[in-house]
């Protein structure tokens, strides 16, 4: 009889009836539930918001709940934060978390598809911000015309200016004292179109990386900038003195316009946009250093989207029409259209603004 009930007892003393829970976590799981159940309405409304524009967008989402939706925001995210600080359970932590972070990207992330930005882009957006760099784009002309004429001064001064200019690899057997036949022959068509596509992508990087160069170096107050648009165009300059020394520079200029209005327009914009961020640095008006370096990065960021693209079109163009197209007449217009369509583009087509692209901004929900 007194086994049984030394079982009894045992049992009863392992069961899990006879475990209750400490005071503290009974406390803290009630409070858990009383904060759930207080704001549980809200996060649900907003759950459904939430939903519904990433289904159809703000389509399903009537006028109310558009208007309520960053106030539901801020209140979910005040309740993650009171969530984390209070050690709520884990379960209504991982749930606000990821409702937070939902939220976060309606309300704050940006309303249109890829290809409705590329759209507005190419309609207005790249223009729009050229435009806004009027300034910066006139000095590094200004800057890029005294390189070009530095460059042709200082070899027509003395020939050994080039050899410092240009390196070896570069100047290919057009160097000063040339004969005719030589630069001639550098400027002919090449034999078929083999090889030119990876010739195209060799150009493309090396074109892209000159402009990267010039927009980053315009941190320092765009000084680098502007030094580099001259070492490139006194090289450039260097190398029209010899042409026209030899009484080709007509067919130097048809060459060069090919690839070289596109080309060089781009690296004036890359310079252009590097200055501006140096210069809203240095000259920040009303606004704090970095606030103004920071509007001024937006512009120029899109500036140099279109720039990549410009470079692509030269390489593009250096390498199979300057190839292929030999008379100096076909030469001038291509390079000519190309000149045209840009400044037609760039400066004389004006579109209204649809949205705030040139200076970053983006539709958002609640404003």
């Amino acid at each position: 009889m007194k086994a049984p009930k030394v079982m009894g007892s045992l049992g009863g003393f392992f069961s899990r009836s006879a475990v209750e829970a400490p005071a503290d976590i009974e406390s803290a799981a009630l409070r858990s539930d009383r904060f759930r159940l207080e704001r549980e309405a809200d996060w649900r409304r907003l759950e459904g918001i939430v939903a519904r524009m990433e289904g159809g967008g703000l389509r399903g989402v009537d006028d109310a709940d558009l208007l309520a939706l960053p106030t539901l925001y801020r209140t979910a995210a005040s309740s993650l934060s009171v969530a984390r600080e209070t050690s709520l359970d884990l379960a209504t932590l991982r749930y606000l978390e990821s409702l937070v972070q939902r939220a976060w990207f309606q309300v704050y992330g940006p309303r249109k598809g890829l290809f409705r930005w590329l759209r507005e882009f190419f309609a207005g957006g790249w223009s729009r911000a050229v435009q806004a760099l009027w300034l910066d784009i006139l000095i590094a002309f200004l800057v890029m015309v005294a390189g070009a004429v530095v460059g042709w001064l200082l070899v027509d001064q003395d020939t050994e200016w080039y050899f410092r200019l240009i390196s070896e690899n570069m100047a290919s057997g057009r160097v000063p004292g040339a004969s005719r036949e030589t630069l001639e022959e550098s400027l002919a068509l090449k034999d078929g179109a083999d090889g030119l596509s990876a010739f195209a992508a060799y150009l493309f990087n090396n074109n892209a990386g000159v402009c990267i160069l010039a927009f980053a170096l315009g941190f320092a107050f765009g000084i680098p900038s502007l030094l580099l648009l001259v070492h490139n165009m006194a090289t450039l300059g260097a190398m029209v003195w010899v042409f026209a020394s030899a009484g080709l520079g007509f067919e130097f200029g048809a060459w060069l316009s090919v690839h070289g209005t596109t080309e060089l327009f781009g690296i004036l914009l890359a310079g252009a946009a590097g200055l501006h961020i140096g210069r809203s640095m240095a000259f920040p008006g009303t606004q704090g250093v970095l606030d103004a370096a920071s509007a001024a990065g937006r512009r120029s960021a899109v500036v140099m989207l279109g720039v990549v693209l410009m470079m692509i079109v030269a390489a593009l163009l250096e390498a199979f029409p300057r190839q292929l197209v030999g008379d100096p007449t076909d030469r001038y217009i291509i390079g000519g259209s190309f000149l045209v369509f840009w400044l037609g583009y760039f400066f004389l087509l004006r579109r209204p603004e649809p949205h705030a692209l040139a200076s970053g901004s983006t539709e958002r929900a609640g404003g």
